[in-house]
């Protein structure tokens, strides 16, 4: 009976979890993208593309940090 209780809180951060993954995927895939075409045009260099991919890795992983700022189904009760 208490595992049914915590299912409406496991789909709101099933949905959250979705949208984070998303935006994360398109982030660094559209990163990879623009640092691809700029070295192809001569407009980047080897280390401009390093720290590009090491930009979006920690932009990534500080985005996917924001799920443990998600409430909790007795924070969600107080309101």
């Amino acid at each position: 009976m208490h595992e049914l209780r915590k299912l409406p809180e496991f789909v709101r951060l099933s949905q959250r979890v979705g949208g984070i993954l998303t935006a994360n995927i398109v982030f660094a895939l559209g990163t990879k993208a623009i640092l691809m075409v700029l070295a192809f045009t001569d407009h980047a260099s080897l280390w401009l593309a390093i720290h590009g991919r090491h930009g979006a890795s920690l932009a990534v992983v500080f985005n996917g940090l924001r799920l443990l700022r998600a409430p909790t189904a007795a924070q969600l009760d107080k309101r």
